[in-house]
């Protein structure tokens, strides 16, 4: 003789292993297309599936025996479906503005990144000492110090600064042009 779905239930309820394999392998099939209707598409009702067949052993505690297991099963299967959809669609709205953000961001670094190469290649079409001072100035050396490096004084490392700048917005221009 074999036992009922309820007392299936209330033994699995009270962690009888072979109990409750017995009635997920009664139900799993139909529990699993049921998933797929609810879902559209494999995958989503096997991880939905999968999702209530780990959590069914706690939920089973919980089951009063006022309906047929099977009723209550598909409630179950009915409220982990809505559970997904609205965390999904909670993670869409955390989300949105996300990717604009993001590709702002990318943006920003391809477009520094094009100007430090366009700086490095205008940087080698200076002559050495505009080029050598430029690019200690640029690394932070205060003028004074450039002058002591390049034996030069500081108002000739404020002129060279100066034309190298001036040379550099030549080159842009003509490049735009």
């Amino acid at each position: 003789m074999t036992a009922s779905d309820e007392d299936l239930a209330k033994a699995a309820a009270l962690g009888d292993g072979a109990a409750f394999a017995s009635l997920l392998g009664r139900h799993y099939d139909r529990l699993f297309r049921l998933c797929f209707r609810l879902t559209g598409g494999r995958a989503e009702a096997e991880d939905l599936c999968q999702d209530i067949c780990a959590a069914l052993p706690a939920k089973l505690r919980a089951f009063r025996g006022e309906a047929k297991v099977t009723t209550w099963l598909w409630r179950v299967a009915v409220n982990a479906s809505h559970d997904r959809r609205r965390r999904r669609a909670t993670y869409v709205r955390a989300s949105e503005g996300w990717g604009d953000w993001e590709t702002a961001r990318q943006d920003a670094i391809a477009e520094g990144r094009e100007r430090a190469d366009w700086l490095m290649a205008a940087l080698a079409r200076l002559p050495e000492d505009l080029r050598d001072t430029l690019a200690l100035v640029l690394d932070e050396v205060s003028h004074a110090e450039a002058g002591a490096i390049l034996g030069v004084s500081e108002g000739t490392v404020s002129w060279r600064v100066s034309e190298a700048k001036k040379r550099l917005r030549a080159l842009r221009a003509a490049e735009e042009a």
